[in-house]
This record gives structure tokens, sequence and C-alpha cells, in this order.
């Protein structure tokens, strides 16, 4: 588009992108939109579990070829992603591929493996430390792109397991074990080492963080991409069900506490008892996935 012959500036925008499995498959569509309608121009990103993924595969393709490079590494790492889970012992039933039903918590194999998440755990029960998806983001992932990217600051949360605290990465501390930190659901994968100290996924303190936007000079607009539904009605009765939903309430604790900071702060920035500039009035937009998963259980991550 142009304006006075000129080409128009780009509004320039945060995005916040949530972890939830492979639904962050979701977001990655969300992503390839906004990239194509060009009208947008990601500023920073932040990131947690698929939400990280996702980011450091947008900032590797921005290095490797501009936008359409973006779209075309978002692409090829979710295809990566579901050729390997071609190969996992944990599939659909032939009738549910038949009736086009996606949840799996039904099938021998999602059985076995729930039992023997809750039964042993990770350092028992998977002795080697083996992680599929380490490999594909490793193949997929050139994190040397990622840390030189210049086009967005990215943020990656993790969770520290010795003080519970969230601990955000950024720029040149990104790499595959900080990605794999973000992503380390502690039932079924060991605590990632960085320096010494070991992290579980960043969904336990922040899902995403919007924190690091409020240091963000660039915009004050911030679009959360959200794959974890706050509100389900009805009351759960199986176990799997129970289960499901304290995975969300808890997920989603971290955001709603950074909603209402955000809430709080515009209040004094509206009656003028803190100064706008200082403090940043951000404003908050969101694309929610409640629709398009209404009909899929939590297995199905």
């Amino acid at each position: 588009m142009a304006k006075n012959g000129k080409a128009e500036e780009k509004k320039k925008i945060n995005v916040a992108l949530q972890g939830g499995g492979s639904h962050g498959a979701f977001s990655w569509g969300v992503l390839d939109r906004l990239l194509e309608d060009g009208r947008l121009e990601i500023a920073a990103v932040s990131g947690t579990s698929a939400g990280a993924m996702n980011a450091v595969a947008l900032a590797d393709g921005f290095v490797r070829g501009g936008v359409e490079g973006a779209r075309k590494k978002l692409d090829d790492f979710w295809r990566a992603v579901a050729s390997k889970g071609r190969f996992s012992p944990v599939q659909r039933m032939p009738w549910d591929v038949a009736w086009g039903n996606w949840s799996i918590e039904n099938t021998p194999g999602y059985l076995f493996f729930d039992t023997m998440s809750r039964v042993f755990s990770p350092y028992v029960a998977n002795p080697l430390g083996l992680n599929p998806l380490r490999d594909v983001v490793a193949k997929e992932i050139d994190f040397g792109n990622v840390r030189a990217c210049k086009s967005m600051e990215l943020f990656i949360s993790a969770t520290n397991v010795e003080t519970g605290q969230l601990r955000v990465f950024s720029d040149g501390e990104i790499d595959l074990d900080t990605v794999m930190a973000s992503a380390c659901l502690p039932q079924l994968f060991r605590a990632v080492e960085i320096k010494g100290v070991p992290y579980w996924d960043g969904g336990y303190g922040g899902n995403p963080a919007l924190f690091p936007f409020f240091k963000a000079a660039v915009t004050e607009d911030v679009l959360l991409v959200q794959i974890n539904p706050v509100v389900r009605e009805g009351t759960p009765k199986s176990a799997n069900e129970i289960q499901n939903r304290i995975d969300e309430i808890t997920f989603n604790a971290g955001l709603l506490r950074e909603f209402r900071s955000i809430a709080f702060v515009k209040e004094l920035i509206a009656a003028g008892r803190l100064p706008h500039g200082e403090y940043r009035d951000i404003r908050m937009h969101r694309i929610d996935a409640d629709e398009a998963f209404k009909d899929l259980s939590a297995s199905s991550k």
C-alpha cells in the first residue's frame, strides 16, 4: 500500500504465543496469516513451550529469507513435527481415523504412557533421556540465525525447578536447551539443565510471559494467541477430564495474574497516578482457539 507516493509504514505489534503441544500449530496458522497479510510488523515475540518453538522458527526464517522465509520455516517445522509423529507408538485407532476423532485417551499407546508417567518418573521410565521432539528442533532450527535476528526481540520462558520462579531468556541466550526447557513437562522428561540450573515447562510461571513487553519501547500493542481455554463449562467427571482441567487452570494462572496487573497499571495511568511513558499503557488484543478446539480433548495435544 502507498500513501502520498510512499510506502505506508506497517503497524508494529508484540506477539505472545501460548504453549499447548500440537495445538501450537494453531499459532503457526495465525502467524502465517499475519505475515501473508503484510500490514503488521512483529516487533517482539514472547513464547512458551510450543509458542517458543514457533518463535524461534519465525526468527530463523526471517534471517533466512525475510517474511517469506519465515512462512516457509514455520511450515517446514510443523510438517517435520507431523512426520515424526507418524512413528509414535501413540496413535489413533482405525475407527477414530474413520470418524475424524482426534482424541486418543482411550487408545492403548496413550493409556500405557499415561499410566507409566503417573507411576514412574522420567528418570526411571526414560533413563536415556530420549526426546524425539528435541531431534526435530535441532534439525529444523538454526539457532545461530535465531541469535542473529535483528527483525524482532525474542523472549522464551522456562520455570526454575529449584525456586519455582519464571526465567525469561532473550536474544543471545536462546539455544536448543532454552527451547527444550520451555517445553519440558516434568511427568515426561528430565529437567533441562542450563548452566547447572534445572528448568521445567515455562507454562507453570507464564504461558506466555507478558511482562518483557513492558520494557519494549517500540509499541504498546500486544497480540495474544491463546490456545488454552480459560472457561470450560461443566464439571469434569473422569480422572482424565479432572487432570486435564487442572492443567488448563495451572497453565493459565500466570497469564491471568498478568492480565490483572496490566489492568491495574492502566487504571493508574488513566487516573494520572503513574506517568505514561515511564510505565507502559499496554493494549491487549487476542486471537483464541476456543471455537477451533471445542471438540478436542487435551489428549489431542
